[in-house]
């Protein structure tokens, strides 16, 4: 079985060779983010937006980096965004895991803003 390291060196690797792959950006940036490397994973989440904003993934993570980091009102426009794009995608239970995200958030922090 891999251990962390060798996933995030090989990972890199394959990103060294296709600097654009929005695939391996955010499985790196997940394996960064168990290792507690905020920064690097931050980065990486960023440019998978930035590039790819239909990857629905990046907006629960970074999402709740950006919680993490009390950026809570960057936080709830990633996840107001990222429901608006699962709802375009008709994935509904990311949708509806990003509504989860964003009311959760609401309610920590007494606004009652929903989607």
């Amino acid at each position: 079985m891999k251990n962390n390291n060798q996933k995030i060196r090989e990972l890199a690797e394959s990103l060294k060779k296709n600097p654009d792959d929005s695939f391996t950006k955010f499985a790196l940036a997940l394996e960064l983010l168990k290792k507690d490397d905020v920064t690097k994973a931050k980065v990486l989440f960023e440019s998978v937006l930035e590039q790819d904003p239909d990857y629905l993934g990046v907006y629960y993570h970074l999402g709740k980096l950006y919680e993490r980091q009390s950026r809570f009102e960057e936080a709830k426009k990633l996840f107001t965004d990222g429901y608006k794009v699962a709802k375009e995608q008709q994935n509904e239970r990311t949708a509806l895991e990003l509504k989860d995200a964003l009311e959760s958030l609401n309610f920590e922090s007494n606004d009652d803003s929903t989607l």
